[in-house]
């Protein structure tokens, strides 16, 4: 499968749109797109998703390693992937566009916001080319996709201004239809806000799909996978608004490894019978009240006293609490397994890969190991002062004080959200 990555000059540069255009282009041109997302953004491939029709690969360095990213690619199904860039192409200390490009050697197409500038857009992809020696990466850019810029002598004098060797593969045209409302963690997720598709329908008449398929490589393949036993185990994975922040591999190895039974505690169901609770982050703050009123979480607690294994993450974490005030100022009873009560915030509380110690044994790792992750959250948790912690915290913020993970019974929640290229999934798995 060949693929591109499209890089953006900076956050907020309309990146997601331009990807959503480039599929629809390609699909139109008779190929069959794959879209992939650099980093560990869970937000921007729901938005893939409705649009491609499958699910968008999660391609983080940081989460996964070089060899992961190439394994994660070639899980996608397709003959031409689009690979979704996180903020600047250059942008991250630990894991960036420019390194996914670098791990998959994969060509970028840096997309630039042309609202206001034609020669300065020839100026910028010139700038981005030449600093790919000066950052130390090996990136080739090959192309420009103009952002926000009008048809006639307006697109006109962005191609006449590119240096050779940059293409330019078309333009995102200035239109309404295509914003997406944001709000905290980022965008709506693509089942609440889609990008209206007659808008995306226009902008891909506006992408050179044939020159940008062209432009794609086909990155090297990765070591064959270990083959994982299947355990023939049970489990539970909530999955609604509140849950809905799940890379497609962790799905894919839960389900490689387990029966897998999902449920969703928002729309009243109960605990499913099993041998281990899956709780992926999402937005429990948004559903505070029926997640108070869910059977499912009076379940948990009981499950959970009984030795019932339960990991949550972020969101997860956070339905595990004793409690949920919203920023509104009202509380909301959660499922009261973990010694802590989750306030919510204006403004996020943490941001950043992280990297993970583990103190001693616990559901998904050994003691000594260290476990790589990501975390995003607008909350922060008040927790007692005889809370039984996890993980020493060598990189990033986790719940307080340079830990993560509390514990109770055997019930495991944390800030961080994990990749099944951790190992932890497994290793959950296995402690059944």
């Amino acid at each position: 499968m060949k693929g591109v990555v499209l890089g953006g000059t900076a956050s907020g540069v309309g990146k997601t749109v331009a990807t959503l255009a480039v599929l629809r282009a390609l699909e139109t041109a008779g190929y069959d797109p794959q879209p992939a997302k650099a980093g560990p953004d869970f937000i921007d491939p729901s938005h893939h998703e409705p649009v491609a029709g499958k699910p968008s690969r999660s391609l983080d360095p940081w989460l996964s390693g070089g060899e992961g990213v190439r394994g994660n690619y070639y899980r996608g199904d397709g003959d031409v992937c689009v690979v979704e860039g996180m903020m600047g192409l250059y942008d991250g200390s630990v894991a960036s566009t420019a390194g996914v490009a670098e791990a998959l050697d994969l060509p970028v197409v840096l997309v630039v916001d042309a609202s206001a500038g034609m020669q300065s857009v020839g100026a910028t992809a010139l700038g981005f080319r030449e600093y790919a020696a000066e950052a130390g990466y090996d990136v080739d850019v090959v192309g420009v996709l103009a952002q926000r810029a009008h048809g006639g002598r307006h697109a006109d004098g962005v191609r006449d201004a590119l240096p050779d060797g940059v293409a330019y593969l078309g333009r995102i045209p200035p239109s309404e239809g295509l914003d997406v409302p944001d709000r905290h963690l980022g965008l709506l997720m693509g089942d609440e806000a889609s990008v209206d598709a007659a808008a995306i329908d226009a902008a891909a008449e506006h992408v050179d799909a044939e020159q940008i398929a062209e432009l794609a490589r086909e990155p090297p393949r990765p070591d064959p996978e270990p083959t994982r036993a299947e355990t023939g185990k049970r489990v539970a994975v909530a999955a609604d608004a509140a849950f809905c922040f799940e890379y497609p591999a962790t799905r894919e190895r839960l389900r490689e490894r387990a029966d897998v039974v999902p449920f969703s505690p928002v729309a009243g169901d109960d605990l499913p019978d099993c041998d281990g609770v899956y709780l992926p982050g999402g937005y429990p703050e948004l559903h505070a009240e029926a997640l108070a009123a869910s059977p499912a979480l009076d379940a948990l607690a009981e499950r959970a006293a009984d030795g019932l294994p339960v990991f949550g993450e972020c969101g997860g974490f956070i339905a595990l609490a004793e409690s949920l005030t919203t920023t509104d100022g009202e509380t909301h009873e959660m499922a009261g397994v973990l010694p802590a009560d989750v306030t919510m915030r204006e403004r996020y509380q943490a941001l950043d890969h992280v990297e993970l110690r583990v103190r001693g044994d616990v559901l998904t790792a050994n003691a000594g190991e260290r476990l790589r992750g990501h975390e995003f959250h607008y909350s922060e948790a008040d927790v007692a002062g005889d809370a039984r912690f996890a993980f020493d915290v060598e990189r990033g913020s986790g719940i307080t004080d340079e830990r993560d993970g509390l514990t109770e019974y055997r019930t495991l929640g944390t800030y961080a959200h994990v990749h099944a290229d951790s190992g932890a999934f497994d290793a959950f798995i296995e402690n059944l």
